[in-house]
């Protein structure tokens, strides 16, 4: 991932923070549980947090087929004081974002949906600069 890319990966999930003040932090994790990119706060540990959001997407992508629920979109944690949303950015992403109980879900996944695209519009220009 070029420098400039993984930037405007992480200036994007800026947006979202900025657009949905509910999103506290969030991170592009690989399936294999790699940090892409972060906007996670100082005091989060990025590691342990993208290898338990990879843990969960392969329990959530295997309920999935095994319920035929087709392609796995987005697993939802609710706890008494706040939210974690893990989105799939194509199939070599994911958004995992941390959110406020007050959130006003409908419209913050909506959101994330649309950063979710732009996360991968993003990848996949740096995908091609490197075939290139």
């Amino acid at each position: 991932m070029t420098h400039l890319h993984q930037q405007a990966l992480v200036d994007r999930m800026r947006v979202l923070q900025r657009s949905s003040p509910e999103v506290e932090a969030a991170a592009l994790i690989s399936p294999d549980g790699l940090i892409i990119a972060s906007a996670l706060k100082p005091e989060i540990n990025a590691d342990r947090i993208s290898a338990m959001s990879a843990s969960i997407l392969s329990l959530g992508e295997g309920i999935s087929k095994e319920t035929g629920l087709g392609t796995l979109e987005q697993v939802h944690i609710q706890g008494s004081d706040g939210h974690i949303v893990l989105m799939a950015a194509g199939e070599k992403a994911v958004l995992t974002t941390l959110i406020t109980a007050q959130a006003k879900m409908g419209v913050l996944l909506m959101d994330m949906r649309h950063a979710a695209e732009d996360l991968l519009r993003i990848m996949s220009q740096d995908e091609q600069i490197q075939t290139e």
